[in-house]
C-alpha cells in the first residue's frame, strides 16, 4: 500500500515537473522559430540580396560538363548566365473574348510611357514579347524593385500586373513553364489530367485553352488536376478560382497511382476513363531553376537527381497507362539531368514495347530556339565514381542505383529517336533551363486488358493454342485487375529488380491521403425546393441543367450554388468514395435572405459568364458613363445614371440584376468589349458585387487609365456613405442604404463570416494568389499594397480585401528557392476553404 502512495506521489510530481518543462519547452521553441527564420532568411537568401549566397558550386559544374549537356563551346556562356537573374514574365489569360483588347491597352497605356525612359543615363528597356508564344500574348521585361522605385511608369506597371494578376487576367509565369501546355494542343472538347499540378499555373493555361473560343456558356471537356500534397490542393484552388469554369476539378492522390476514374456508359455499366491529353510535370531536382531559386547553387548535389528517378518513372508510367490511344502526353521537368529527363523516358518506351512512341515536335512553337535530346549519358555517384554500363557496379552500390538509370544501346535509343525530346538550355533565350518531351499512345498497352483480349482474340483465330503465357487463371484475373482500375492492383514500373524491363510491371497497393475531410457534393434534383424562386426571378431557360447544380451540405441552407459541366457531374457522382476531391465547380448564385425580396439567392460574378444565356430576367443595358459610375461610387442613387438607365432600374423590382454594357449598340465600329456586371438593386440606391481586382480591370476596359483616382470612393467609410447619401437629399437612403447591404449577403451571418475570413457569401477561398514555383514571383507584401484598393462597406467586398491580404501574405513567402514555401496559408474548407492558418513550412518538390 505504501509502494502505491509512493508511486503515485512520484507520478504527480513528474506531471507537474513535465507540465513546466512543456512551458519552458513551448517558450524556447518561439525563440528557436524566431532565429531560425533569420537564419533561414541567411541561408536561402529569402528577404535578403541574393549576392550573400555565391553562384558557384563545383560538383554541379563537374556532373555536368562530365555528362556533357551543353556543347564544349558554349559550356562557359551557358554558365555565364545561370549565374544571372532571371527576367521577369507573364502571359495575358486567352480564353476570354478581351485578351488582345487588354493587350492593346497595354501596349498603349503602360509599355508606350517606357520610350526615352532613362536610369542613371541608361535607356529604360522596354518589355518584349516572347516570340514563340501565339498572338503575343507573353511577354518579358527586367523589372527590379529599384527600378520600380526610381521610374513612376514602371510603378504603374507593376502595379497594373498585381492587379489584373489577382483578378486572373494576367498571369506572372517563367517563360519555359509555358511550354508544356502549348504542345499538348488542348482542344474544347477533350479530358485533361494534370498529374503533378500543384502550385497551378500550368493549370490555368490548360483551362484556358479549353475555354479559348467560348465567350459565353461551357465545354464539354474538363481538366482534372492532382497533386499528393494536400495543403497545396488548396493553394492550388485559388490559382483555378480566377478563371471561373465549371469544368476543372481538383483532387488529392499520389500520382504513381492515379486511381482509374469511372463513369456510366450507355449501359449503366461503370467503365475507367481515358484522356485525350496527359501532363506530366514531375518532381524533380529543380537545377534548371538556380537563376531564379538561387539557393540551389548551395544545396545541389549529385543524389538529388538520383533518388527521384523511379518516382518520376512511376508517374510517367500511370500517365501512360491513363491516356487514350491516340491521346497526346507531354513529360516536363525543370533539370538538365538526364537521369531525370531522357532516362525516363527511355525506359517507360522500353516497357511499352512500341505502344508509345516519341512525337516530333520541331516544326511547334516557331522562334523557339531548343537542343536535341541525347542519346548517351553517364551515371554518376556521389563520390564522382562514374559508371557506363549496370553490371560494372558493385553490388552493395546497386540500391541507389537502378538499371532502367542506363541509356540503350546506340541502335535501340536511334529507334526511340530519343533526339525528339527538347532540351532548353538558360544561354539559348535568357530563360530557366527545362526538358520537355511529348508522347503519342499508339496501341493498347502490353499489360492491358485491351492488348490481351487482343492477342487471346488472335490466338485463337490461328488456333495457335491456349498455352500463351500470361494466360494462366491467376494472372488474366491479376491483369483483369489492373485493366479494370482494381486499386489493389495498381501498375508500377520496376525499379530495382533485375532485367524486368518488359511486360507488365508488378503490383503495389496504392497509398491513399490523408487529410482534411472534404464536404461532399449534393446535387440538386429536377424537383429542388428553391429552385422554383430561382427560376421564375431570373428568367431561366428551360433548357438549363438543374440537375447540374449543386451544393456542398446535405442540412441546412443552402448558401452557395455551384455549377458543374455533365462531365464532372458524372465524375463526382460515381466516385464519391473512391476519389479524393479538394473542389470542382464555379459560384452561380449566393444566398441573400434579403427582405422584400422575391428570391432568396443573389447571382454570382464568378459563374455569370457561364449561365447568362440561359437568363431572361434581371438585365439592365447601360452606358460607359453607366459603368464608370457604378464602379466608382459607392451605392449611387438612381438619379447619377443616365435618363435611359434610370428609367430602367425603377421598371424592376428590388434585388439581384445584371448590368450590361454592349458598345456595338452605340457604336458598331467600337473595340471595347462587351461586359457584364452582376449587381443590386435597394430602394434609391444601386451597387455592384465586384471584386477589386475585377472593379480596376473593368475600369481599365472602360478607358479609365488610372484607377488609383478612385481609390478612395464617396462614401466609402463605415459612416461617411450614410452621411454622403443624407448630404445628397437621400435621407430615405441614408437610414436604408446599410441595412440593405447586410440584408444582401445574410445580415448577421454574412458579419461573422466575414469575420473567420469566409468570402461573404461563402465563397470561402483564402489561400494565397499561389504563383507556380517557376513562374515569377510575386512581390512582396509593401509593394502589393501599394496598389490602390477601394473601401466598401458590402460585406463581400470586405472579405475580398481580406482575401487579398491572405493572398499578400503568403505570396511574400514565395520569394527564393522555390523547394521551401515558408508559412502557407493551409485554409480548410469544403468547397475551397472555411478557414485560414498559417502551416508549417511546405517542402516544394517540384521545383518549378
Amino acid at each position: 500500500m505504501n509502494g502505491d502512495l509512493h508511486m503515485f506521489f512520484l507520478a504527480r510530481f513528474a506531471i507537474r515537473v513535465n507540465s513546466n518543462s512543456y512551458k519552458l519547452t513551448l517558450f524556447s521553441l518561439r525563440q528557436t522559430s524566431i532565429m531560425g527564420r533569420r537564419r533561414f532568411k541567411k541561408q536561402t537568401g529569402r528577404g535578403a540580396d541574393y549576392g550573400e549566397i555565391e553562384r558557384k558550386n563545383k560538383a554541379f559544374e563537374e556532373y555536368y560538363k562530365e555528362q556533357g549537356i551543353v556543347p564544349e563551346d558554349q559550356w562557359d556562356q551557358f554558365l555565364e548566365t545561370l549565374k544571372t537573374n532571371l527576367p521577369a514574365t507573364f502571359r495575358i489569360t486567352g480564353f476570354r473574348s478581351h485578351a488582345k483588347h487588354l493587350l492593346k491597352f497595354l501596349k498603349g497605356h503602360y509599355f508606350s510611357e517606357l520610350l526615352n525612359q532613362t536610369i542613371d543615363g541608361v535607356p529604360v528597356e522596354r518589355p518584349q514579347p516572347i516570340t514563340w508564344y501565339p498572338d503575343e500574348l507573353a511577354w518579358v521585361f527586367n523589372l527590379t524593385r529599384q527600378n520600380i522605385r526610381k521610374i513612376p511608369a514602371l510603378e504603374k506597371l507593376h502595379n497594373f500586373l498585381v492587379t489584373e494578376t489577382e483578378s486572373g487576367n494576367i498571369s506572372r509565369q517563367e517563360a519555359v513553364s509555358m511550354i508544356p501546355p502549348l504542345l499538348m494542343d488542348v482542344q474544347s472538347h477533350h479530358k485533361v489530367l494534370d498529374m503533378c499540378a500543384a502550385p497551378g499555373s500550368k493549370t490555368a493555361q490548360l483551362i484556358e485553352m479549353l475555354h479559348a473560343d467560348m465567350t459565353q456558356g461551357w465545354p464539354e471537356g474538363f481538366v482534372i488536376a492532382n497533386d499528393a500534397d494536400n495543403k497545396r490542393c488548396y493553394i492550388m484552388v485559388h490559382q483555378a478560382k480566377r478563371l471561373n469554369s465549371p469544368c476543372c476539378m481538383i483532387v488529392n492522390h499520389d500520382a504513381s497511382f492515379f486511381p482509374n476514374i469511372k463513369v456510366l456508359d450507355s449501359d449503366k455499366k461503370p467503365k475507367s476513363i481515358k484522356y485525350d491529353r496527359v501532363l506530366c510535370d514531375v518532381p524533380c531536382s529543380g537545377d534548371g531553376t538556380m537563376r531564379k531559386n538561387v539557393v540551389i547553387w548551395k544545396k545541389w548535389t549529385v543524389y538529388s537527381g538520383l533518388h527521384l528517378h523511379t518516382l518520376q518513372q512511376r508517374i510517367l508510367k500511370r500517365g501512360v497507362e491513363l491516356l487514350e490511344v491516340g491521346g497526346r502526353l507531354v513529360y516536363s521537368t525543370c533539370s538538365f539531368n538526364p537521369l531525370e529527363n531522357e532516362a525516363v523516358i527511355a525506359s517507360v518506351l522500353k516497357q511499352c514495347q512500341g505502344a508509345v512512341e516519341l512525337v516530333d515536335v520541331s516544326n511547334e512553337l516557331p522562334g523557339l530556339k531548343r537542343h536535341p535530346g541525347m542519346t548517351s549519358w553517364k551515371v554518376i555517384t556521389e563520390k564522382a565514381e562514374v559508371f557506363t554500363d549496370y553490371e560494372s557496379i558493385p553490388e552493395g552500390k546497386r540500391s541507389k542505383i537502378v538499371r532502367s538509370m542506363f541509356p540503350p544501346a546506340a541502335d535501340e535509343a536511334k529507334d526511340m529517336q530519343l533526339t525528339r525530346c527538347v532540351r532548353l538550355l538558360p544561354h539559348h533565350q535568357d530563360t530557366g533551363g527545362f526538358f520537355v518531351a511529348v508522347l503519342k499512345k499508339t496501341q493498347h498497352l502490353p499489360w492491358s486488358k485491351e492488348a490481351k483480349k487482343i492477342t487471346q482474340n488472335e490466338v485463337e483465330s490461328s488456333e495457335a493454342g491456349a498455352d500463351m503465357p500470361g494466360n494462366s487463371k491467376e494472372t488474366t484475373k491479376k491483369d483483369q485487375n489492373a485493366a479494370e482500375g482494381s486499386v489493389e492492383a495498381e501498375e508500377e514500373p520496376s525499379s530495382s529488380t533485375g532485367d524486368k524491363h518488359m511486360g507488365e510491371p508488378p503490383s503495389k497497393k496504392a497509398r491513399y491521403n490523408r487529410g482534411f475531410k472534404e464536404d461532399p457534393f449534393v446535387f440538386f434534383l429536377e424537383d429542388e425546393q428553391v429552385w422554383p424562386p430561382i427560376r421564375k426571378f431570373y428568367g431561366v431557360d428551360e433548357t438549363f441543367p438543374v440537375t447540374q447544380l449543386l451544393t456542398r451540405c446535405y442540412v441546412g441552407k443552402k448558401r452557395n450554388v455551384y455549377l458543374v459541366n455533365d462531365a464532372m457531374k458524372q465524375i463526382l457522382q460515381t466516385n464519391e468514395e473512391s476519389l479524393k476531391v479538394i473542389n470542382s465547380g464555379v459560384k452561380a448564385w449566393c444566398r441573400s435572405d434579403a427582405k422584400g425580396v422575391d428570391c432568396d439567392f443573389r447571382l454570382a460574378q464568378d459563374g455569370i459568364l457561364c449561365i447568362f444565356p440561359l437568363l431572361s430576367e434581371r438585365k439592365l443595358t447601360i452606358s460607359k458613363d453607366d459603368v464608370i459610375t457604378l464602379l466608382t461610387q459607392e451605392n449611387p442613387f438612381y438619379h447619377k445614371f443616365t435618363n435611359e438607365t434610370q428609367q430602367q432600374i425603377r421598371d424592376i423590382s428590388q434585388g439581384s440584376l445584371i448590368f450590361i454594357y454592349d458598345p456595338k449598340q452605340s457604336d458598331q465600329n467600337s473595340e471595347d468589349v462587351a461586359l457584364i456586371i452582376c449587381g443590386w438593386k435597394g430602394k434609391t440606391s444601386v451597387r455592384s458585387f465586384v471584386s477589386k481586382g475585377d472593379r480596376h480591370h473593368i475600369l481599365r476596359m472602360c478607358g479609365v487609365a488610372d484607377t488609383a483616382i478612385y481609390a478612395e470612393k464617396p462614401g466609402s467609410s463605415r459612416n461617411g456613405g450614410n452621411n454622403a447619401a443624407a448630404s445628397a437629399g437621400g435621407s430615405e437612403e441614408a437610414s436604408t442604404g446599410e441595412k440593405e447591404v447586410k440584408e444582401t449577403d445574410g445580415s448577421g451571418e454574412a458579419k461573422a463570416e466575414a469575420s473567420t475570413g469566409a468570402d461573404i457569401p461563402g465563397d470561402g477561398v483564402l489561400s494565397g494568389d499561389k504563383i507556380e514555383c517557376d513562374s515569377t514571383e510575386n512581390e512582396t507584401t509593401n509593394q502589393t499594397q501599394s496598389v490602390v484598393s477601394m473601401a466598401t462597406d458590402n460585406p463581400e467586398q470586405k472579405a475580398d480585401v481580406q482575401d487579398e491580404k491572405v493572398e499578400e501574405a503568403v505570396s511574400s513567402t514565395q520569394q527564393g528557392d522555390g523547394a521551401m514555401a515558408e508559412g502557407v496559408v493551409r485554409t480548410e474548407s469544403k468547397q475551397a476553404v472555411t478557414s485560414s492558418e498559417t502551416s508549417e513550412a511546405v517542402k516544394d518538390m517540384d521545383t518549378k
